[in-house]
């Protein structure tokens, strides 16, 4: 299933406050104004499509009817409640662009057609996939097949019907805005005749009935790198929902979740797992072995005198350094088994063994316990 992720445009989290949405806009917005990338159809349509996130994200209101119902209901909803066709994805979604242009970079306005819909880039995309601890640590290739729009192949994303194009609009003249004098001020609106495309289609396609786009199964190959983890983001550019009428097509976010291993707990590149020691082997020291996610068994030396819940590090055992070199640690807390079934020569041995340690048959007199009766007396 997948969905536009307006805090995947920001790269923000979902946790993120106002202040740390605002910051991220800011960033985005100044890379991607058109006034300073020489007016990029794609810069343009990527800055179009920060600034609708940011839209969403900015008001309490809007923000909490986007998590709780998602992008399609809240759109629905803005559609349904009077905002005049605005929306996100109608001109509306950008009609107060020009109050924060001039908050933020005190200008006001896109520069030159700056409005166009015809460029407005398609809606980004996220997917969730669910892996083991066990392909975090080696990575994969798989396939992924979405649900998604792409260019309608009968009219080439155009929009309108094979054998015809579309033509510049008469109202706007091409340009997609229209200006109207408002006392001392020239005011430029999206043209209600063509919704800002600076062209109108009379003959729409009959397949895509005029948006250039449909819906249908779409299969991509995924390379996981080794050593990702939990939430690890993987951005397929270009892959989102295409762009009404031949626009720039989206991006998809593939967000990782690593299920819970057996054996292992992980925190970053360590490792931890717990592992049985005999009592002997407590004792008197030993050796052990671990089996490695990387399908080697690694030999844990074990000191002699060790105690439960002591932990030993492995180097260089644990898991890859994603995107990098080396690897983490292995951490391997030791459990020491007490023996529950014992022949009498095994008791025999250890009474001896408690002799020697104590002095005496019977401990209650020394040590601990011994100590415990000069405490609560005969």
């Amino acid at each position: 299933m997948t969905e536009i992720d307006y805090y995947a445009r920001l790269e923000v989290e979902r946790t993120a406050d106002g202040a740390a949405i605002k910051s991220a806009y800011r960033k985005l917005a100044m890379k991607y104004h058109p006034d300073r990338t020489g007016g990029c159809a794609d810069s343009e349509a990527k800055f179009k499509a920060v600034t609708e996130a940011y839209e969403c994200l900015k008001d309490p209101q809007k923000r909490a009817a986007y998590d709780r119902y998602g992008h399609a209901a809240y759109t629905n909803a803005q559609n349904g409640g009077g905002q005049g066709g605005g929306g996100f994805n109608g001109a509306g979604g950008f009609s107060d662009l020009g109050d924060i242009f001039e908050t933020i970079f005190g200008q006001a306005g896109f520069g030159g057609g700056g409005g166009r819909q015809a460029n407005r880039r398609g809606a980004d995309l996220r997917y969730d996939m669910e892996i083991s601890l066990d392909e975090a640590y080696h990575g994969k290739k798989t396939e992924i097949e979405i649900e998604v729009s792409t260019a309608c192949d009968a009219c080439d994303g155009s929009g309108a019907q094979p054998g015809t194009g579309a033509k510049t609009c008469g109202t706007c003249h091409g340009h997609g805005q229209v200006r109207a004098q408002q006392g001392f001020f020239v005011v430029e609106r999206t043209c209600p005749s063509c919704h800002g495309a600076g062209k109108v289609i009379e003959s729409p396609c009959r397949n895509c009935r005029g948006e250039g786009r449909v819906d249908k199964p779409k299969t991509l190959s995924v390379s996981i790198p080794a050593g990702v983890d939990e939430g690890t983001r993987i951005r397929l550019s270009g892959e989102g929902e295409a762009g009404p009428r031949g626009a720039p097509a989206g991006d998809l976010y593939i967000f990782l979740h690593v299920k819970r291993h057996p054996i292992f707990e992980r925190d970053g590149t360590t490792l931890f797992c717990r592992a049985p020691v005999s009592f002997t082997t407590a004792a008197l020291g030993g050796c052990i072995e671990v089996p490695g996610l990387d399908g080697s068994r690694h030999e844990i030396r074990i000191p002699s005198g060790i105690q439960s819940g002591k932990q030993i590090r492995q180097r260089g055992a644990g898991m890859p350094v994603l995107n990098g070199r080396g690897q983490g640690d292995l951490v391997i807390q030791v459990d020491v088994e007490t023996p529950t079934k014992l022949t009498a020569k095994q008791k025999e041995l250890l009474e001896a063994f408690r002799e020697t340690e104590t002095g005496e048959e019977c401990p209650a007199s020394t040590g601990f316990f011994g100590k415990l009766k000069e405490l609560w007396g005969d």
